[in-house]
């Protein structure tokens, strides 16, 4: 019998430590083990407790929770969610987080994001992070070296009309980037799903462009593909492939949740499949749950190309081995052959 997945939330508002409080002790398999109001209280009850996840607040009193972080990854490392609030502020501290050692983010209950929607996600959150070693993932990370840009014949790609279509969930903000960074600017027009509430996903598309040869972008409704290119879904919006003629553009619109999500890889894919069919590649990264691998069956069974990630490399192998007992993917490589794969999959 498997044991309850044992949770410290750490926040410094009264109200959200008793939401997240009463929410989660609802849910199978976890345990609420204690709260705490900043980091001091929060480190001595980490020693005492010995939480399996920690549910971590960005702004607090006395230390905010990027300081925190970077001292519980050097000396306690072990599985963090950011809670942060719906800011572009917010969102730029989030990703400064998951940079540096966090797995997930969610952000706080509000009007707009509501506590059962809340609730349900940042228990899958937990169930998904409570087993992964933060420890020898911070040290394969420390290991790594980053992307070498492939090269790709300009020839090829100024005479077709291709596109790569990329989706992730968990741990996907590191893997994405490793995927980008390696793109050559004469890089197929990209379109990326990652699993993100608002607001981040602005500030993680202009981390990207900032680290990448190619342009990355916050999609808006109407953006067409380009080569060198990639468009980035907004946080709770779908977005969609549409085409035009020759033209590949992207749809944003708003939809009910799919696979508790939205964006949603399946949605992206589907949508790619119906319109570009063989022109396309599709890639499946780190993530929880099973969104992305109807889409990616779709996708193949219309003539393009696939990929997945490989367990070794992957932070939740959630997402890719879904896909792959779909029987989606025609290769599963690590996240390092990620992007040459998929441009090999496109010259040929």
């Amino acid at each position: 019998m498997e044991t309850d997945i044992k949770v410290l939330i750490v926040d410094d508002s009264a109200v959200v430590r008793k939401v997240f409080r009463n929410e989660l002790s609802r849910e199978r398999g976890i345990k609420i083990i204690g709260t705490a109001p900043d980091p001091y209280v929060a480190r001595d009850k980490i020693v005492k407790l010995k939480p399996d996840v920690i549910t971590l607040d960005i702004e607090m009193p006395r230390m905010d929770g990027i300081t925190f972080l970077k001292k519980l990854m050097k000396y306690y490392p072990l599985p963090v969610i950011i809670v942060s609030s719906l800011t572009p502020k917010g969102g730029k501290m989030a990703l400064e987080a998951l940079a540096g050692g966090a797995l997930e983010v969610i952000s706080k209950p509000s009007a707009a994001y509501s506590v059962g929607d809340m609730s349900i996600q940042l228990a899958d959150k937990i169930r998904a992070v409570a087993r992964v070693n933060v420890k020898e993932r911070l040290n394969s990370v420390h290991r790594s070296h980053p992307a070498k840009p492939v090269t790709l014949s300009r020839a090829l790609i100024a005479s077709t009309n291709k596109i790569i279509a990329i989706g992730a969930s968990t741990g996907g903000t590191e893997a994405i980037k490793t995927v980008l960074t390696g793109m050559p600017p004469n890089s197929p027009g990209i379109v990326i799903v990652q699993h993100m509430p608002a607001n981040f996903t602005t500030s993680f598309a202009e981390r990207l462009d900032s680290l990448s040869q190619i342009t990355v972008k916050e999609a808006h409704d109407g953006d067409s593909i380009a080569n060198g290119q990639a468009l980035l879904a907004p946080g709770n919006f779908h977005m969609l492939l549409k085409r035009s003629g020759a033209r590949y553009y992207v749809q944003v619109k708003n939809g009910p949740l799919v696979h508790h999500q939205r964006p949603a890889a399946d949605v992206l894919f589907k949508s790619v499949a119906n319109y570009a069919g063989a022109n396309a590649v599709g890639i499946i990264l780190t993530g929880m749950g099973s969104d992305g691998a109807a889409g990616l069956l779709e996708m193949k069974q219309a003539g393009a190309r696939t990929v997945a990630q490989d367990e070794k490399s992957c932070v939740v192998f959630g997402m890719p081995k879904e896909a792959i007992k779909l029987g989606a993917i025609d290769k599963v490589v690590s996240l390092g052959d990620i992007t040459k794969t998929a441009l090999k999959m496109i010259e040929n």
